[in-house]
C-alpha cells in the first residue's frame, strides 16, 4: 500500500503543484463542502479507497460514503458516492480523484464485459504485464474487480521462458534444464511455444506450462490435443474479446490478454461540489 500512496502523493504533487492558485485564492480555508459523484455511463466501480484517499491526503477528515463497493455494476445517473469536508481539499483533489476512479472502473468495466463471453466455460482469463507504469498494482487489482484473474506481477513471482530467453539459452530444453537447477522445486515453469515443434520439446524437458504464442484455433486444438493434459496450456496473443469463446472452445486452460489493461479506456465520471450549506 505504500506504492499506492506514493503515486498518490505524486498524482496531486503533479496538479496542485506550490499550490492551486484558484481555489486557495477564492475558498475559505476552513469552509466546509460536500459533493457527489455520478456515474455518467454504465459501469463497474473500482477504486473507492483511493478516491477515499486522494481527498484524506488534503484533508483527513474527509468523509466518503457509498452504497456500492468496488465490483458494483452502476448505470448512468447513479450516485457511485458522497464526499464530506473542507471544501478546499473537495475542489483541489477532485480531477486526481476521478482520474483514478474513471482508469480503475474503466479497467474493471473493460474486463467484466471480456469475462461474460466466458460465463459457463472452463477456460480462466488472466491478464498480463501490460500495464501503466507505476500503475501495476491498482490495474491488476481492477482486473480482479472486474472478474478475471492475475497473471504475473512481474519479473519476480513467477517463470515464464519466452522466445528471447530460448534464443539466448540456445534452446527449449537447455533453458529449462538451467531455470530448474536455479530455482525452488516448488516453482513452477512456463514455457511459451510458437510451433508444433516446440510444444513437443517442451513436454520433452517437462514444462509445467505451456504457452500457444499467436497461433489460431486449429493450431491451438491440435496443440492441446497432443499435450493431452501432460501440461496445463495457455493461450495468449492478440486476444480480442470476439475471440474468447473460440478460443475457450478449444479446451485451454487460461487465456491471457494484455488489452485488458492496455486497451481499457476511461469511462465517463463526474463530480459536482457544493459548500455544506448549499443545495446539490
Amino acid at each position: 500500500m505504500n506504492s499506492i500512496q506514493h503515486l498518490i502523493e505524486i498524482a496531486l504533487k503533479e496538479d496542485i503543484g506550490p499550490g492551486d492558485i484558484t481555489t486557495d485564492n477564492l475558498i475559505d480555508p476552513n469552509l466546509e463542502g460536500r459533493g457527489i459523484i455520478v456515474a455518467k455511463e454504465p459501469l463497474v466501480v473500482a477504486g473507492l479507497e483511493i478516491v477515499a484517499r486522494v481527498f484524506r491526503h488534503l484533508d483527513p477528515n474527509v468523509i466518503l460514503r457509498s452504497e456500492y463497493t468496488d465490483g458494483d455494476a452502476v448505470e448512468p445517473g447513479d450516485t457511485i458516492a458522497n464526499v464530506e469536508g473542507r471544501l478546499r481539499a473537495l475542489l483541489s483533489g477532485e480531477r486526481t480523484a476521478l482520474n483514478f476512479l474513471q482508469r480503475l472502473s474503466g479497467v474493471a468495466t473493460f474486463v467484466r464485459a471480456h469475462v461474460n463471453e466466458l460465463a459457463g466455460k472452463k477456460s480462466r482469463l488472466v491478464d498480463t504485464r501490460k500495464t501503466t507504469p507505476g500503475w501495476r498494482v491498482l490495474e491488476k487489482y481492477a482486473v480482479r474487480v472486474g472478474g478475471a484473474h492475475n497473471h504475473r506481477m512481474g519479473l519476480y513471482d513467477g517463470v515464464l521462458i519466452k522466445d528471447n530467453h530460448i534464443a539466448a539459452c540456445g534452446g527449449i530444453k537447455k533453458a529449462v534444464d538451467r531455470i530448474r537447477s536455479e530455482v525452488s522445486h516448488l516453482s513452477k515453469i512456463e514455457v511459451e511455444v510458437s510451433s508444433k515443434k516446440q510444444v513437443e520439446e517442451a513436454l520433452e524437458a517437462g514444462s509445467d506450462v505451456i504457452m500457444l504464442d499467436n497461433m489460431n484455433v486449429q493450431q491451438i486444438k491440435d496443440a492441446i490435443a497432443h499435450i493431452d493434459g501432460r501440461a496445463v496450456v495457455e493461450v495468449s496473443g492478440n486476444v480480442k474479446k470476439s475471440v474468447l469463446k473460440s478460443l475457450a472452445d478449444t479446451g485451454a486452460d487460461i487465456i491471457s490478454a494484455g488489452a485488458l489493461t492496455h486497451s481499457a479506456r476511461c469511462v465517463d465520471i463526474s463530480m459536482r461540489v457544493k459548500a455544506a450549506d448549499e443545495s446539490l
